[in-house]
C-alpha cells in the first residue's frame, strides 16, 4: 500500500476519489459529466451551495463574512489582499516566515507601503519569531500560519489591534480557528479541502470598499461576492471535489475530531525523530507544523539511502525542499495514522541496519 507524503496537491480520502470518479462520468444521474454541467445550472448551484454551507458549518464562520472559491491560488491573493484592503498612502505590516510570507511581501509591495515586522530568515526560518510589535496605524497584519517548506507553524492568532489577514493554504480545516479574529483568510485548496484549482477566501464584509482605488473587476473581493462566486466562470470540478471532501470531514466529526488525529499523527512521528539517533528535526520544537514535518539524517551520507529505503516501502514524496534538504512528510487531514506508522517503521528498519 502506497502512503503519501506529498506537500501538494494533497491526498484525499479514497471515497473522496470514488465519487468524483463516477460523476466525471455521470454526475448525479443527469447523464452528463460533472466536467461539462454548466455552472449556471440547477446542478452546479447546489454544489456551490453546499460547499459555501459546509465551509460555514465547519469552521463556524459567523455572520457578515462573505465566503468566495476563486481561482489563482493563494499566489493571487498576496495581490487581491492588500488590492482589497491596503488604502492608498497607507501601510501594511507583514511577517516573514518562510518562502509564502516572503512572495506575499514582494507582492504587496507593489500594491503599498510594506513594513516588516520580524523575519526568521536569520536562521533559514527554523523558527517563528515572537517578540514584535505590529504598528497601531497600519491597514491590516499578514502571516502565513504554516510554512510548508520550513516546517514550522503559528497555532496562537498574533494578538493584533488591527484586522488580521493569513494566508491558511496548508492547515486550513486541520484545526480549530476563531474565524471572528481575523478580517480576512485566504487558503489554496489543495492541502486539506480539495484538489488544486481553486481557493478558498473568507472576508470580513465591512472592511471592503474602503482602499480608495478602482480595481479591475476581476480582482474586487465585492464583484465575487456580488455574483456568488461566479463572476467569471468558476473552477466547477475543484469546487465539486471540495464539497465531498468537506462532507468527508463532516462524517467524521469535523474540525475537533481531525485535529485530535492530527496531533496524535504529529506527535508519533516527532517523538520518532527526538528517539531515533540517525534523525533530526529541522524546526525548533515548540514551533513545529503538524501538517509539514522536516527533519535530516545526522549523516548527510544517509540521505539517498533512506530515501531508496522509503521507495522500497512505497513511502511516497517524502524528500525535502531544496532549500531544506533532508525530508518532508507531509501529514495532511487525510492522511492516516496508518501511514505514519509506516513511516516510523521505515526510519526503525533504517536505523537497525546502519547502527
Amino acid at each position: 500500500m502506497k502512503h503519501n507524503f506529498g506537500a501538494g496537491p494533497c491526498i484525499l480520502p479514497q471515497e473522496v476519489f470514488q465519487k468524483a470518479s463516477q460523476a466525471v462520468l455521470n454526475f448525479n444521474d443527469t447523464g452528463l459529466s460533472i466536467l461539462e454541467i454548466s455552472h449556471r445550472s440547477k446542478e452546479f448551484e447546489g454544489v456551490i451551495a453546499e460547499t459555501e454551507s459546509l465551509v460555514r458549518e465547519l469552521l463556524s464562520v459567523p455572520l457578515g463574512y462573505s465566503i468566495l472559491f476563486l481561482q489563482g491560488g493563494a499566489s493571487t491573493q498576496f495581490a487581491m489582499a492588500p488590492m482589497n484592503l491596503l488604502p492608498e498612502g497607507s501601510k501594511a505590516a507583514y511577517l516573514d516566515t518562510g518562502t509564502w510570507a516572503s512572495k506575499a511581501i514582494k507582492e504587496a509591495k507593489r500594491i503599498g507601503q510594506v513594513t516588516v515586522v520580524a523575519s526568521s530568515n536569520d536562521a533559514n526560518y527554523t523558527y517563528v519569531p515572537k517578540d514584535y510589535e505590529i504598528p497601531t496605524d497600519a491597514a491590516y497584519f499578514h502571516y502565513t500560519s504554516n510554512n510548508t517548506i520550513f516546517g514550522t507553524e503559528i497555532f496562537e492568532t498574533p494578538a493584533s489591534v488591527v484586522p488580521i489577514v493569513s494566508d491558511m493554504s496548508s492547515d486550513i480545516l486541520s484545526r480549530k480557528i476563531k474565524v471572528s479574529d481575523y478580517g480576512l483568510i485566504y487558503a489554496g485548496a489543495q492541502k486539506n479541502m480539495g484538489p488544486a484549482g481553486v481557493t478558498l477566501v473568507i472576508v470580513k464584509d465591512e472592511l471592503l470598499g474602503k482602499t480608495g482605488r478602482t480595481l479591475p473587476s476581476i480582482f474586487d473581493y465585492q464583484s465575487h461576492i456580488a455574483a456568488g462566486s461566479m463572476y467569471n466562470t468558476p473552477p466547477v470540478y475543484s469546487i465539486f471535489v471540495s464539497m465531498l471532501n468537506l462532507r468527508w470531514l463532516k462524517k467524521k466529526g469535523g474540525i475537533d475530531v481531525i485535529e485530535q488525529e492530527n496531533i496524535i499523527k504529529s506527535r508519533t512521528l516527532y517523538d520518532e525523530i527526538e528517539r531515533n539517533p540517525l534523525f533530526k528535526g529541522t524546526a525548533i520544537t515548540e514551533d513545529r507544523s503538524r501538517m509539514n514535518v522536516t527533519f535530516v539524517t545526522e549523516n548527510k551520507a544517509h540521505e539517498t539511502a533512506f530515501l531508496d529505503l522509503a521507495k522500497e516501502r512505497e513511502l511516497i514524496g517524502l524528500k525535502g525542499h531544496r532549500s531544506v534538504g533532508g525530508f518532508r512528510a507531509s501529514i495532511y487531514n487525510a492522511l492516516s495514522i496508518t501511514g505514519v506508522n509506516a513511516l516510523v517503521d521505515a526510519m526503525q528498519e533504517f536505523e537497525e541496519k546502519n547502527t
